[in-house]
């Protein structure tokens, strides 16, 4: 309960501020072209408001709704989510959003996508400056990767390097690499040393997108954290912060530990003579001390007693700190790069596995880490605005998209759509807004269930 609370938490609190800025986005162009602007509304307001608050002397009306899925800004003299048709019946004012001329208005239609994508660079940028970056190179980590089983029907194998995707190396974890890897035809590896390929199937996503595992993750090394005094393993050497390396000869990570207890007990149980019992009951260690290795050889049962560090910080850590002013154009890239990454993501959409991924609220609330974390906090925040940008800017009627895709027939055309023309699309719009919501949200049920 905890759990979902404090993540629950951090989606309102992300969702509310991207809301803010981007309806802040229209509403600032709106009163810079002297157009009215009736309503500022957080949240959606059907039938009754939470709070709501005129100032003196203002046009605009302030105001909460209760149900959070989005927000708007009322602007007279336009058909927008309030469908306010008797108000396009009266005459025209010069206050009014159809008054203005189409670049004026082009530019108010715009001006929530802008507000969101520049808060998204302004959030990289800071975030960049406060903590830096800090990655993992894939083609350094030093026991390779472990692969979920559709890799490893592609051809890839638990502790293969990763190098390079049609020539272009990599570089770090993350939803690029993946984009990099499905869309390659050769992925380049280094296997026991040697450098080895593999080829990509063409229907990798599809068959990526239908696993309930991540692609794949780091190998962690086995490293001693603690050893009990007295016990074989300190008689034998180990000392903490040796990293062991292999078993038997057998390259060895953190999770190979249990695997490799559960395969000799059961050999073990098998076993027909005393030699080979007492084979298995010994292991041999490799392990790796200020750069040199050594090995030792001691009763596998003693391992228990050894104490392991299970974290990722013994991994090569790239740690990269940036400026107030160098963080700009650092977050900048970040902020593009992300943009790139998510519309090239977009093409798995439109397929069968691809619609099944797509998720509603539980999902976007489902990125933010379970413990109260700034960092990651403002990092899924950027990320979350990002997105926002992108879908409100999709030719859909509803949508600011839709309503810059008329203005650009206008300006085109030199006329007007109609306003029952205009009407029809709004509510075409909505309707296929809320059928995406209501299948997103069942998405997230069904995960939940099943």
């Amino acid at each position: 309960m905890e759990t979902f609370i404090i993540r629950a938490l951090q989606l309102i609190m992300s969702l509310s501020l991207l809301v803010i800025v981007h309806e802040a986005g229209h509403f600032l162009f709106a009163r810079l072209f002297k157009t009215r602007v009736e309503k500022f509304c957080l949240f959606f307001d059907p039938w009754f408001t939470l709070f709501k608050i005129k100032p003196k002397n203002s046009e605009t009306e302030y105001a909460v709704g209760w149900l959070p899925l989005g927000g708007y800004v009322k602007i007279s003299g336009m058909i927008d989510e309030s469908l306010d048709t008797e108000q396009m019946k009266q005459p025209m004012q010069p206050w009014e959003f159809r008054a203005k001329p189409a670049w004026q208005r082009l530019l108010i239609m715009v001006g929530g996508v802008v507000f969101n994508f520049l808060l998204a660079l302004l959030i990289y940028s800071m975030t960049l400056f406060a903590w830096g970056d800090a990655y993992i190179p894939v083609q350094k980590a030093p026991l390779g990767m472990d692969f979920n089983e559709t890799m490893h029907q592609a051809g890839f194998r638990d502790g293969d390097i990763l190098l390079s995707a049609d020539g272009v190396p990599f570089d770090r974890m993350g939803t690029d690499l993946l984009t990099s890897i499905v869309d390659a035809r050769q992925v380049s590896v280094l296997r026991d040393g040697k450098p080895a390929s593999v080829y990509i199937p063409e229907n990798m996503m599809d068959r990526l997108l239908a696993d309930s595992v991540r692609f794949a993750d780091f190998r962690i090394p086995y490293v001693v954290d603690s050893v009990l005094t007295d016990s074989p393993a300190q008689r034998a050497g180990l000392l903490p912060g040796d990293s062991i390396t292999q078993m038997d000869g057998r390259n060895v990570a953190f999770g190979d530990f249990a695997e490799e207890m559960n395969r000799r007990r059961i050999l073990a149980q098998s076993a027909t003579d005393d030699s080979t019992r007492l084979a298995l009951r010994n292991v041999s260690l490799t392990y790796m001390r200020d750069g040199l290795c050594d090995t030792v050889t001691l009763a596998a049962d003693s391992l228990f007693n050894v104490g392991v560090v299970t974290t990722a910080r013994h991994l090569p850590i790239v740690q990269e700190e940036y400026g107030f002013f160098a963080s700009f154009p650092a977050g900048a890239r970040l902020g593009v790069s992300t943009l790139i990454g998510y519309v090239d993501q977009m093409k798995y959409l439109f397929s069968k596995e691809g619609a099944k991924q797509l998720g509603g609220f539980g999902t976007i609330g489902s990125i933010f880490p379970a413990t109260w974390d700034w960092h990651q906090f403002w990092y899924m925040t950027a990320f979350l605005s990002i997105i926002l940008a992108f879908m409100n800017i999709l030719p859909i009627p509803a949508l600011d998209g839709g309503h810059v895709l008329f203005l650009l027939y206008e300006i085109i055309a030199r006329r007007k759509p109609s306003d029952k023309f205009m009407e029809r699309a709004q509510v075409a719009g909505m309707f296929l807004i809320f059928a995406l919501l209501i299948w997103a949200n069942f998405n997230d049920v069904l995960r939940f269930f099943f």
